[in-house]
Formats: C-alpha cells, structure tokens, sequence
C-alpha cells in the first residue's frame, strides 16, 4: 500500500471543537458508519482501499492530517468535510469476468498489481443495486452458452461489466463490454435480466476487440432504453454515457463543488474562467451566479459533452472551448483579457508552469483551486503564492471513504486586488459558442 503512514496523533478533538455541535438524532445516526471498523474480506488482496484498517473518523483524522502536514506554512487548513455514511457510495461500478478452476464464471476486481481475478461478491464502496445485477448477469452465463474472454488466448465473448447509477434520478445503465457487437441470443438475454431488475433503465453492448487492459471500446449499441442515463447535481441535470466522465460519489461530489462555488463569492458580474473543465460539471453549477462562463479543456469529446449539459440546462452565458488550458490562459495573457475569477480543476499531475505563469500575468481577483492531490497542490502554491497571491484557505472533502484520496479545495486572492481592472473576455463570430 503505497504512501499510507499511520497518524501521529488519531484524535479528532480538533475537528469537534471547530464544528458545530450536530443535533442529538443526527449524532446518533452518525456514530455508527463513522466508528465501525470496515470488514472487507478482499481487502487485502484488492488493494482498492488501502484504508480499511482504520475506522472512518481515523481515516478522516488521517487525511486532515496528511493535507495540513504539506501544506504547513502555505495556509490554514480548515476540517475535512466527510459523509454521514461513507459506505456504498460508488455510482460507477466495473466488474472483471473471469472463470474459476471449476470453469464457472466469476466476477471481481484484478489482484493488486497484477491481472488475477479476485472473486468480489459485495463491494464496501460500490452501490448495492450495481453487485446485484452482477451477480445477476454473471449466474445467467451458463444458460445463454455466453463465454468469458480470455486476455491469454483473445478467445470469448463477455469481457466486462460496467454499472452507472443515478443519485438523484435512480435510473441505471448496465454496460456489457464484449469482442463482439454480434449477441446471439440478445433479445431473450436483456428480456431476462429487466426482468429481474426492472429498476434497470437501459442497456449498452460496447465492443473492445483490442488486446488491452482498456475497459471500453469506441463502437456501442444500444439493446434497451436510451443508451445513457441522467443525473442532478447542485440542481442541474446532466447526460451519461458510457464513456461519459462522471464524478463516482455524486453526494459528496455536491459537497465539493458547493465548497468551490461559495469559495468564488460570485456576485452576478463575474467572468468566470472553468480550466481543465472536463464535462463542464462544476462551470455549470456556478453558472448561476456569474455573468459569463469560460469552460478550457483539451478533451475534444469531454467539450462535446459540456455543451450538451448546457444546452439540457438552458444555461446560455456558457462557451465551451476545446483548447490547452495554459495555452489558452497564455492567449488570455497576451491579449490582456483577465477573467474575475479562475477555477482550476487539475489533473493528479497538478497544474504546470506555462498555466501557472500565465496565470500570474493574468491577476484575477481570485482562484480556486480543486485538488486530488495533495502533493501537486502544495507545489502549484507555492508558485502562486510566491507570484502575488495568498492562499486563504484549504478544505479537505473526503470524496473516497476507504481509500487514502482526497480532494482540497484552496481559495487564493491576489494580494493587489484593489489595482485589478475587469474587461470582458470576447471571442470572434462563433469561436467558443454553443452550437
């Protein structure tokens, strides 16, 4: 298990001083999931979790920990916002197929560096509707003669299955991943497992005929309902597809990105830059509030989505671009055209110096930064610290209970706001806008 330290000091005396005292009912719902020890028999072989040694307020005590430990002399960082209950949050669930020696089919997750099947029944973290139809799937293989791909010998059919569940919504999309669009039997097949689970609200055969570890191919069909499914978060309702990005725990996800947005103090008059935008989640969440939306990101399939989000939402001060976020941010520079307030979303690898630079050429008034990683987070403030900016405050959000992720958000104004002049960012005739 990698980068895992056990706490100095598990106490959380510090986080319960500087909360508020919760009411008795909901104290009493709490203590249960926060102090139970989590019991997962593959654990150890999986190496999904690598916190479960731990109870969940230790976990919690050990991210706060780990947060404030790298980010010691940069800012003050506040208690880590956790769940109520961190089980079962997984709105994204990928099952490995496989057989066993007896020649049955298994399904699970590889083996901790390795590509050995571990026989995983009910998952600690996933949704309970996805291991049921699993389950499902998997016991109605023999009966169809449908045979699991082998990754030795390239032979078989089913490879994987691939579970996203709504939060709001509760509509489910089932995903069968196989060499083939050709299934024999696919009528009676989906006819069956509806129902079984006609909570069910569509299902997509994807084809991966490549000899790769890669879950999803590029050609799907659609056997049953829509082919996507929809979710809400922060009050807008987005569009997922298979290959879609989605945040896999919705609930917190909302924690995060109101945590974020209230960070912006966005009055109605900003510009808002979104980099590294993604599916434009969290732009249009804080579209509300801002005069004009900029969404950067390089996924040219990621850009397509974030229009139709908008588009789905009647968000209409959103332009969407398909660019480098620092070369973009370097045009930005260049042309003098500064946006109010900057929200970065990186990847782990952190931001680089040609955003970051420009980024200080551009002086806006404020930056939030959304981190996954701590350690990329701590350097990119420090450029930006140094450049003229002072980091106010750093929240952790427990976004994966059981694992040693976690996600920061960072709120940094620039120390010479009070010289800061605001021009409206234009873009020439349809450059950036929403076909």
């Amino acid at each position: 298990m990698s980068n895992f330290r056990r706490p100095k000091h598990l106490t959380t005396r510090r986080m319960q001083e500087t909360r508020p005292n919760p009411p008795k009912e909901q104290a009493k719902a709490q203590r249960p999931a926060r102090e139970i020890r989590w019991n997962c028999p593959a654990a150890a072989k999986c190496g999904g979790c690598q916190l479960t040694r731990l109870s969940y307020a230790e976990q919690l005590q050990w991210k706060q920990q780990r947060v404030a430990e790298l980010l010691d002399g940069i800012c003050e960082v506040r208690p880590i916002l956790g769940m109520d209950d961190p089980f079962h949050y997984r709105n994204k669930v990928h099952a490995v197929l496989a057989v066993d020696k007896a020649g049955k089919p298994i399904s699970g997750v590889y083996a901790m560096g390795t590509h050995r099947v571990v026989p995983v029944r009910h998952c600690l973290i996933e949704d309970r509707r996805a291991d049921r139809i699993i389950q499902t799937i998997v016991a109605m293989l023999p009966a169809y003669k449908l045979r699991i791909y082998n990754e030795y010998t390239h032979r078989g059919f089913l490879r994987h299955i691939l579970i996203r569940t709504g939060h709001v919504t509760g509509q489910i999309m089932v995903v069968l991943v196989a060499t083939s669009l050709e299934f024999p039997g696919k009528k009676a097949f989906v006819q069956e497992l509806i129902q079984r689970h006609p909570e069910i609200t569509t299902v997509v055969l994807n084809c991966n005929q490549r000899e790769t570890s890669m879950v999803l191919g590029t050609k799907e069909i659609t056997l049953y309902g829509e082919g996507y499914m929809e979710d809400e978060l922060c009050g807008k309702r987005f569009r997922i597809s298979p290959q879609s990005f989605y945040q896999v725990n919705a609930k917190q996800c909302e924690v995060l990105y109101r945590t974020a947005i209230d960070a912006a103090q966005l009055t109605g008059a900003e510009t808002l830059l979104d980099a590294y935008c993604g599916t434009g989640t969290i732009g249009l969440c804080a579209s509300d509030g801002c005069k004009q939306l900029i969404g950067v990101e390089l996924n040219a399939d990621a850009i397509r989505d974030a229009k139709e989000n908008a588009r789905r939402n009647g968000v209409e001060n959103a332009r969407f671009l398909c660019d480098d976020a620092g070369r973009f941010m370097q045009k930005l520079a260049k042309e003098g055209n500064a946006p109010d307030v900057v929200m970065m979303d990186p990847p782990r690898a952190g931001s680089d110096q040609k955003f970051l630079q420009s980024l200080l050429m551009l002086k806006p008034k404020r930056v939030v930064y959304v981190s996954c990683n701590p350690e990329t987070l701590a350097r990119d403030l420090r450029v930006l610290v140094d450049g003229g900016y002072r980091a106010e405050w750093a929240t952790p959000v427990d976004m994966f209970p059981g694992t040693e992720h976690v996600e920061t958000v960072v709120l940094l104004s620039h120390k010479k706001a009070d010289s800061y002049i605001h021009i409206d960012v234009e873009f020439g005739e349809g450059e950036g806008k929403i076909p």
